[in-house]
């Protein structure tokens, strides 16, 4: 099954949950990023 969660808030991307997986990263702020923009995300 596959569902969207919602759209990235970095790059507009459509995140999904598959099968019971989120495919994404949840934020503190609780906003959602996908795994792309949060591996280019620079560290602190």
């Amino acid at each position: 099954m596959r569902e969207l969660a919602g759209h990235c808030r970095t790059c507009g991307k459509e995140i999904y949950c598959e099968n019971g997986f989120f495919n994404g990263v949840i934020l503190k702020d609780g906003k959602i990023i996908c795994f792309n923009c949060e591996e280019k995300k620079p560290e602190k």
